[in-house]
């Protein structure tokens, strides 16, 4: 493993799905987000482009701190070394499957008595 992780964070924004790669991710202090900071992208030769790499590159410039809700996140791994960042149409369950969203309540638990 490198020095400093690399994690490869797969989220759903909207309808797409997002699957990009940062030094430093955590549970934020504001209930219900964790937060990703230090996005990597792969420097690629500038003859190939890849559509998807260069639509998150615009998507995340001159952001220092991504806030992502708990509900949206699908999946984080540490990797030993970043790849190709990706963008990919979110695919529903088809009708009759027995696959479904995770409930989530809507607040931070509340106290028990009355103020």
């Amino acid at each position: 493993m490198p020095a400093q992780p690399v994690y490869k964070v797969i989220f759903q924004n909207g309808g797409q799905v997002f699957e990009v790669f940062a030094r430093q991710i955590y549970q934020s202090d504001m209930w219900g987000f964790i937060e990703v900071e230090e996005f990597v992208f792969g420097e690629r030769s500038q003859i190939l482009v890849d559509p998807s790499e260069e639509k998150l590159k615009h998507e995340f410039s001159g952001v220092a701190r991504s806030y992502i809700p708990l509900q949206s996140i699908i999946r984080i791994d540490e990797v030993e070394k970043e790849g190709s960042v990706k963008v990919s149409d979110f695919k529903p369950a088809a009708p009759g499957s027995n696959i479904a969203s995770f409930p989530f309540s809507a607040g931070p638990p509340q106290s028990g008595g009355e103020d």
